[in-house]
Protein backbone atom coordinates (compact mmCIF):
# COMPACT_ATOMS: atom_id res chain seq x y z
CA UNK A 1 0.00 0.00 0.00
CA UNK A 2 1.36 3.40 -0.89
CA UNK A 3 1.17 5.33 2.18
CA UNK A 4 0.93 9.09 1.89
CA UNK A 5 2.97 10.49 4.37
CA UNK A 6 1.15 12.96 6.51
CA UNK A 7 3.90 15.77 7.47
CA UNK A 8 3.68 16.24 3.29
CA UNK A 9 -0.29 17.05 3.67
CA UNK A 10 0.07 20.51 5.39
CA UNK A 11 0.25 22.93 2.89
CA UNK A 12 2.03 26.60 3.11
CA UNK A 13 -0.16 29.20 1.82
CA UNK A 14 1.76 31.77 -0.41
CA UNK A 15 0.82 35.47 -0.24
CA UNK A 16 1.37 36.85 -3.45
CA UNK A 17 2.61 40.73 -3.58
CA UNK A 18 2.25 40.75 -7.23
CA UNK A 19 -1.38 39.81 -7.93
CA UNK A 20 -1.00 40.95 -11.57
CA UNK A 21 1.14 38.93 -14.49
CA UNK A 22 3.25 37.40 -11.78
CA UNK A 23 0.48 35.12 -10.47
CA UNK A 24 -0.57 33.89 -13.83
CA UNK A 25 2.77 33.14 -15.08
CA UNK A 26 3.67 31.64 -11.38
CA UNK A 27 1.00 29.01 -12.02
CA UNK A 28 1.55 28.15 -15.15
CA UNK A 29 4.86 27.02 -14.70
CA UNK A 30 3.64 25.02 -11.82
CA UNK A 31 1.69 23.08 -14.19
CA UNK A 32 4.71 22.99 -17.21
CA UNK A 33 6.77 21.28 -14.69
CA UNK A 34 4.56 19.33 -13.43
CA UNK A 35 3.76 17.94 -16.70
CA UNK A 36 7.22 17.68 -18.03
CA UNK A 37 8.17 15.46 -14.71
CA UNK A 38 5.14 13.07 -15.16
CA UNK A 39 5.57 12.68 -18.83
CA UNK A 40 2.11 13.67 -18.97
CA UNK A 41 -0.14 15.58 -21.34
CA UNK A 42 -1.99 18.42 -19.25
CA UNK A 43 -4.93 19.55 -19.06
CA UNK A 44 -5.08 23.65 -20.36
CA UNK A 45 -5.14 26.35 -17.56
CA UNK A 46 -7.38 28.94 -18.68
CA UNK A 47 -5.06 32.74 -18.97
CA UNK A 48 -7.47 35.86 -19.97
CA UNK A 49 -7.68 37.13 -23.07
CA UNK A 50 -7.49 41.25 -24.12
CA UNK A 51 -4.68 41.39 -21.47
CA UNK A 52 -6.89 40.81 -19.16
CA UNK A 53 -5.52 38.98 -15.84
CA UNK A 54 -7.48 36.18 -14.55
CA UNK A 55 -9.47 36.94 -10.61
CA UNK A 56 -7.04 35.74 -7.87
CA UNK A 57 -8.37 33.77 -4.99
CA UNK A 58 -8.12 35.61 -1.63
CA UNK A 59 -7.49 33.42 1.34
CA UNK A 60 -6.50 29.38 1.26
CA UNK A 61 -9.41 28.09 3.31
CA UNK A 62 -7.89 25.29 5.58
CA UNK A 63 -8.10 22.10 4.72
CA UNK A 64 -8.78 23.04 1.05
CA UNK A 65 -7.02 22.76 -2.45
CA UNK A 66 -6.69 25.11 -4.92
CA UNK A 67 -7.70 23.55 -8.90
CA UNK A 68 -7.16 26.28 -11.23
CA UNK A 69 -9.14 27.52 -13.63
CA UNK A 70 -9.03 25.38 -17.44
CA UNK A 71 -10.49 23.73 -20.57
CA UNK A 72 -10.74 19.80 -20.49
CA UNK A 73 -12.18 17.17 -22.44
CA UNK A 74 -15.13 15.57 -19.89
CA UNK A 75 -16.13 12.11 -20.86
CA UNK A 76 -14.80 9.13 -22.33
CA UNK A 77 -15.15 7.03 -25.31
CA UNK A 78 -13.06 4.13 -24.53
CA UNK A 79 -14.33 0.19 -24.22
CA UNK A 80 -15.32 0.89 -20.65
CA UNK A 81 -17.47 4.16 -21.06
CA UNK A 82 -21.00 3.73 -20.27
CA UNK A 83 -23.17 5.59 -22.90
CA UNK A 84 -23.65 8.18 -20.27
CA UNK A 85 -19.97 9.25 -20.33
CA UNK A 86 -20.71 10.02 -23.80
CA UNK A 87 -19.85 12.09 -26.06
CA UNK A 88 -16.59 13.59 -24.50
CA UNK A 89 -17.31 17.36 -24.86
CA UNK A 90 -14.90 20.19 -23.73
CA UNK A 91 -15.58 22.45 -20.22
CA UNK A 92 -14.40 25.23 -19.25
CA UNK A 93 -14.38 25.60 -15.70
CA UNK A 94 -13.26 28.63 -13.03
CA UNK A 95 -11.10 28.13 -10.57
CA UNK A 96 -12.44 26.73 -7.39
CA UNK A 97 -11.33 25.22 -4.10
CA UNK A 98 -12.13 21.39 -2.95
CA UNK A 99 -11.45 19.55 0.45
CA UNK A 100 -8.01 17.81 0.83
CA UNK A 101 -10.10 14.89 2.40
CA UNK A 102 -13.43 13.27 2.25
CA UNK A 103 -15.48 14.53 5.21
CA UNK A 104 -14.72 12.36 8.17
CA UNK A 105 -16.61 11.27 11.10
CA UNK A 106 -15.42 13.37 13.46
CA UNK A 107 -15.93 16.70 11.27
CA UNK A 108 -19.59 15.33 10.35
CA UNK A 109 -20.25 15.05 14.65
CA UNK A 110 -19.04 18.41 15.26
CA UNK A 111 -22.14 19.81 12.38
CA UNK A 112 -24.37 17.79 14.09
CA UNK A 113 -23.80 18.68 17.54
CA UNK A 114 -24.35 22.22 16.61
CA UNK A 115 -26.94 21.12 14.43
CA UNK A 116 -29.72 19.21 16.56
CA UNK A 117 -31.82 18.87 13.71
CA UNK A 118 -29.68 17.02 11.66
CA UNK A 119 -29.23 14.68 14.60
CA UNK A 120 -30.66 11.44 13.92
CA UNK A 121 -33.18 11.30 16.35
CA UNK A 122 -34.46 14.54 14.83
CA UNK A 123 -33.60 14.71 11.17
CA UNK A 124 -36.76 14.97 9.01
CA UNK A 125 -38.25 12.00 7.49
CA UNK A 126 -37.97 13.95 4.00
CA UNK A 127 -34.17 14.26 3.90
CA UNK A 128 -33.40 10.43 4.40
CA UNK A 129 -34.61 7.06 3.70
CA UNK A 130 -34.49 5.90 7.45
CA UNK A 131 -30.70 4.43 7.32
CA UNK A 132 -29.29 7.90 8.55
CA UNK A 133 -26.17 7.04 10.54
CA UNK A 134 -27.00 4.03 10.48
CA UNK A 135 -23.31 2.97 11.98
CA UNK A 136 -23.32 5.57 14.68
CA UNK A 137 -24.92 4.94 18.11
CA UNK A 138 -26.92 8.30 18.72
CA UNK A 139 -24.78 10.68 17.68
CA UNK A 140 -21.68 9.54 18.54
CA UNK A 141 -19.46 7.57 15.08
CA UNK A 142 -17.99 3.99 15.92
CA UNK A 143 -15.01 4.18 18.11
CA UNK A 144 -11.55 4.12 16.25
CA UNK A 145 -12.98 6.16 13.37
CA UNK A 146 -12.63 9.53 13.91
CA UNK A 147 -10.78 10.05 10.68
CA UNK A 148 -12.39 7.34 7.99
CA UNK A 149 -14.74 9.03 5.69
CA UNK A 150 -18.59 9.68 7.12
CA UNK A 151 -21.07 7.24 5.42
CA UNK A 152 -24.65 6.76 5.58
CA UNK A 153 -25.47 10.44 4.63
CA UNK A 154 -28.29 11.72 2.21
CA UNK A 155 -27.55 14.32 -0.42
CA UNK A 156 -29.71 16.57 1.70
CA UNK A 157 -27.52 15.82 4.74
CA UNK A 158 -24.67 16.70 2.76
CA UNK A 159 -25.38 19.69 1.34
CA UNK A 160 -26.55 20.76 5.00
CA UNK A 161 -23.17 20.29 6.25
CA UNK A 162 -21.49 22.11 3.45
CA UNK A 163 -23.55 24.87 4.21
CA UNK A 164 -22.81 25.07 7.95
CA UNK A 165 -19.19 25.04 7.27
CA UNK A 166 -19.23 27.71 4.39
CA UNK A 167 -18.56 25.69 1.57
CA UNK A 168 -20.95 23.66 -0.80
CA UNK A 169 -20.45 20.17 -3.03
CA UNK A 170 -19.06 20.20 -6.35
CA UNK A 171 -20.59 20.48 -9.54
CA UNK A 172 -20.15 17.21 -11.63
CA UNK A 173 -17.60 19.01 -13.89
CA UNK A 174 -16.01 20.42 -10.86
CA UNK A 175 -15.56 16.85 -9.28
CA UNK A 176 -14.27 15.45 -12.56
CA UNK A 177 -11.68 18.13 -13.29
CA UNK A 178 -10.41 17.64 -9.98
CA UNK A 179 -9.86 14.03 -9.92
CA UNK A 180 -8.11 14.09 -13.35
CA UNK A 181 -5.26 15.45 -11.01
CA UNK A 182 -4.29 18.01 -14.24
CA UNK A 183 -3.86 14.81 -16.48
CA UNK A 184 -5.91 14.46 -19.71
CA UNK A 185 -6.78 11.21 -21.20
CA UNK A 186 -6.55 9.08 -17.96
CA UNK A 187 -8.45 6.22 -16.36
CA UNK A 188 -7.46 7.05 -12.84
CA UNK A 189 -6.70 10.34 -10.89
CA UNK A 190 -2.98 9.32 -11.24
CA UNK A 191 -2.78 7.33 -14.66
CA UNK A 192 -4.24 4.04 -16.34
CA UNK A 193 -3.41 1.41 -14.16
CA UNK A 194 -4.45 0.40 -10.83
CA UNK A 195 -3.72 -1.78 -7.77
CA UNK A 196 -4.75 -2.31 -4.91
CA UNK A 197 -1.51 -0.20 -3.72
CA UNK A 198 -3.57 2.97 -5.35
CA UNK A 199 -6.88 2.96 -3.70
CA UNK A 200 -9.55 1.08 -1.37
CA UNK A 201 -11.46 -0.57 -3.91
CA UNK A 202 -12.92 -3.87 -4.94
CA UNK A 203 -13.18 -4.84 -1.12
CA UNK A 204 -9.40 -5.32 -0.75
CA UNK A 205 -10.43 -3.93 2.94
CA UNK A 206 -13.81 -4.63 4.32
CA UNK A 207 -14.94 -1.12 4.59
CA UNK A 208 -13.57 2.34 4.76
CA UNK A 209 -9.76 3.39 5.12
CA UNK A 210 -8.51 6.35 6.62
CA UNK A 211 -8.51 9.64 4.78
CA UNK A 212 -5.25 10.01 2.86
CA UNK A 213 -4.21 6.27 3.49
CA UNK A 214 -3.48 6.28 -0.16
CA UNK A 215 -1.34 8.62 -2.21
CA UNK A 216 -2.40 11.91 -3.74
CA UNK A 217 -3.02 13.23 -7.15
CA UNK A 218 -1.79 15.70 -8.71
CA UNK A 219 -3.95 18.33 -7.60
CA UNK A 220 -3.18 17.62 -3.76
CA UNK A 221 -5.98 15.71 -3.39
CA UNK A 222 -6.74 12.12 -1.55
CA UNK A 223 -9.29 9.26 -2.36
CA UNK A 224 -10.89 10.85 -5.13
CA UNK A 225 -10.76 7.04 -6.68
CA UNK A 226 -12.29 4.79 -4.12
CA UNK A 227 -12.89 4.36 -0.51
CA UNK A 228 -16.60 6.13 -0.88
CA UNK A 229 -19.26 7.25 -3.70
CA UNK A 230 -19.05 11.22 -3.40
CA UNK A 231 -21.80 13.18 -3.55
CA UNK A 232 -21.91 16.18 -6.34
CA UNK A 233 -24.34 19.32 -6.59
CA UNK A 234 -25.90 18.36 -9.65
CA UNK A 235 -28.75 16.87 -10.63
CA UNK A 236 -27.77 13.73 -12.37
CA UNK A 237 -28.91 13.25 -16.19
CA UNK A 238 -27.77 10.22 -18.25
CA UNK A 239 -28.27 12.19 -21.14
CA UNK A 240 -26.77 15.76 -20.34
CA UNK A 241 -23.46 15.10 -21.58
CA UNK A 242 -25.31 14.82 -24.89
CA UNK A 243 -27.83 17.65 -24.56
CA UNK A 244 -26.26 20.22 -22.81
CA UNK A 245 -25.68 23.65 -23.88
CA UNK A 246 -23.48 25.60 -21.67
CA UNK A 247 -19.59 24.80 -21.57
CA UNK A 248 -18.39 27.09 -19.46
CA UNK A 249 -19.42 25.84 -15.75
CA UNK A 250 -21.55 23.14 -16.60
CA UNK A 251 -24.48 21.87 -14.58
CA UNK A 252 -27.17 19.65 -15.44
CA UNK A 253 -30.95 20.72 -15.84
CA UNK A 254 -32.69 24.45 -15.00
CA UNK A 255 -31.06 24.76 -12.07
CA UNK A 256 -28.34 27.16 -10.96
CA UNK A 257 -25.57 26.38 -8.31
CA UNK A 258 -27.13 29.23 -6.41
CA UNK A 259 -30.77 28.26 -6.59
CA UNK A 260 -29.47 24.43 -5.27
CA UNK A 261 -28.07 26.39 -2.19
CA UNK A 262 -30.89 28.62 -1.65
CA UNK A 263 -33.62 25.83 -2.19
CA UNK A 264 -31.74 22.34 -1.43
CA UNK A 265 -34.28 21.30 1.04
CA UNK A 266 -37.11 21.56 -1.48
CA UNK A 267 -35.57 20.15 -4.04
CA UNK A 268 -37.94 17.19 -4.33
CA UNK A 269 -36.64 13.33 -3.83
CA UNK A 270 -37.23 12.39 -7.45
CA UNK A 271 -34.58 14.94 -8.62
CA UNK A 272 -32.05 12.25 -8.54
CA UNK A 273 -28.57 13.70 -7.32
CA UNK A 274 -24.36 12.96 -8.85
CA UNK A 275 -22.04 10.50 -7.26
CA UNK A 276 -19.12 9.89 -8.65
CA UNK A 277 -15.44 8.37 -7.36
CA UNK A 278 -16.68 4.56 -6.82
CA UNK A 279 -16.15 2.96 -2.92
CA UNK A 280 -13.87 0.67 -1.41
CA UNK A 281 -17.05 -2.69 -2.09
CA UNK A 282 -16.96 -1.91 -6.22
CA UNK A 283 -14.41 -2.70 -8.86
CA UNK A 284 -11.80 -0.87 -10.64
CA UNK A 285 -14.48 0.00 -13.96
CA UNK A 286 -16.45 1.92 -11.17
CA UNK A 287 -13.51 4.41 -10.30
CA UNK A 288 -12.34 5.49 -13.41
CA UNK A 289 -12.53 9.34 -13.52
CA UNK A 290 -15.49 9.38 -15.84
CA UNK A 291 -17.08 7.49 -14.24
CA UNK A 292 -20.99 8.37 -13.40
CA UNK A 293 -23.75 7.14 -10.72
CA UNK A 294 -26.56 8.84 -9.05
CA UNK A 295 -28.98 8.36 -6.81
CA UNK A 296 -32.11 9.57 -4.81
CA UNK A 297 -31.20 12.79 -2.47
CA UNK A 298 -32.48 10.71 0.51
CA UNK A 299 -31.13 7.56 -0.15
CA UNK A 300 -27.74 6.50 2.30
CA UNK A 301 -25.64 4.00 2.25
CA UNK A 302 -22.39 2.18 3.59
CA UNK A 303 -20.51 3.45 1.19
CA UNK A 304 -21.87 7.14 0.54
CA UNK A 305 -19.60 9.81 1.89
CA UNK A 306 -18.62 13.19 0.21
CA UNK A 307 -16.31 16.55 0.06
CA UNK A 308 -17.08 20.01 -0.56
CA UNK A 309 -15.97 22.45 -2.74
CA UNK A 310 -16.14 26.55 -2.81
CA UNK A 311 -15.79 29.38 -4.71
CA UNK A 312 -12.17 31.29 -5.24
CA UNK A 313 -12.10 34.48 -7.01
CA UNK A 314 -13.09 37.65 -5.88
CA UNK A 315 -13.67 39.84 -9.40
Amino acid sequence: MRIASRSTKKRSIFMLKDLGTFAVCFFALVLALGGCDRGQEMVAPMVAGGGDTPPLPVGQPEGMVLIPAGTFQMGNTDAEAYENEQPVHTVHLDAFYMDEYEVTNAQFKAFVDANPQWQTDNIEDRFHDGDYLLHWSGNNYPAGTADHPVVWVSWYAAMAYAEWAGKRLPTEAEWEYAARGGLAGKKYPWGDTITSDDANYNRNVSGTTPVGQYAANGYGLYDMAGNVWEWCLDKYDADFYAVYENSRNPIAGDETIQSILENFTSIPNDSYRVLRGGSWFVDARALRVTNRNGSTPTFTHTYYGFRCARGTVMR
